[in-house]
């Protein structure tokens, strides 16, 4: 099973449209995936349509808001065929004052723990990261493996590719099969100038890692309104053909990873 943190310090660079564009995409393809939702703001579920009852914060916890215990199992919300979902949303507050409670030789890896499906269960297992550092921060760090960064080509984006760089040495030390293996270029505008230069820059520093642009496109700012992934709503845009680059771009790498171990 792989396991993919799509995160990034900065916000407003396409983490959420990458992690459920990805997801699904992968889910069509015959892969089981587990989208697990790390935000307060619960736009995973908005972005597929769903309203799930219980999600990320149950999960970990094993109780309801009424403190009734809950099976892990029962918390994990079917979006579409293959395609599962962990909920975010304003709990997750509460989750990390509950794991800020956690003795210290714990509290950081509680997820990796308990993020262990039965043996061929799934295929996947997508992070959609909140931006910032904190302590749930650190546990999608311990439970992943493979690091996907979006970075829109405007704005101060690289500034927040350093910050974040911080954020994924500090939990190398620990984690150290953590790897940053895709650095995705999102809201590319080949009609400026700013867009091709950040582009000619990520180029140059990350050879290796560095994907195809998912080009800017209004069909993938529409596409959550109606409660759909890009494939649904859009199937024929320019932002679907581009996630269609970036999921076999994934696939074929862990092909290569397997034949290189």
């Amino acid at each position: 099973m792989r396991k993919i943190a799509v995160a990034m310090a900065k916000g407003g660079v396409g983490k959420t449209t990458t992690a459920v564009n990805l997801a699904h995409g992968l889910a069509s393809m015959g892969k089981r995936v587990l989208l697990v939702d790390c935000d307060t703001q619960g736009q995973v579920a908005k972005f597929l349509g769903e309203k799930p009852n219980c999600g990320l914060y149950e999960f970990i916890t094993e109780r309801l808001e009424n403190g009734q215990f809950i099976a892990r199992n029962d918390t994990i919300h079917p979006c579409r065929q293959n395609l599962w979902m962990l909920d975010g949303g304003i709990r997750l507050v509460e989750l990390k004052n509950w794991l800020g409670e956690q003795p210290r030789e714990i509290r950081q890896t509680v997820l990796a723990q308990k993020l262990i499906p039965k043996e061929g269960a799934l295929d996947f297992l997508i992070f959609d990261c909140a931006p910032g550092w904190d302590v749930l921060s650190v546990n999608i760090l311990m439970a992943a493996t493979e690091v996907l960064c979006p970075v829109a080509l405007q704005g101060p984006s690289l500034q927040g590719l350093k910050t974040f760089f911080k954020y994924l040495q500090s939990a190398q030390k620990i984690n150290l099969d953590l790897r940053l293996e895709y650095i995705l270029p999102t809201m590319y505008d080949r009609r400026t100038r700013h867009s091709h230069d950040i582009f000619s820059q990520l180029k140059k520093y990350f050879g290796r890692q560095i994907c195809d642009p998912v080009h800017y496109n209004v069909r993938l700012s529409e596409a959550p309104t109606h409660g759909q992934t890009i494939f649904e709503y859009a199937a024929r845009a320019r932002g679907a053909r581009d996630y269609q680059n970036l999921i076999r771009r994934i696939i074929n790498h862990g092909d290569r990873q397997e034949k290189d171990t």
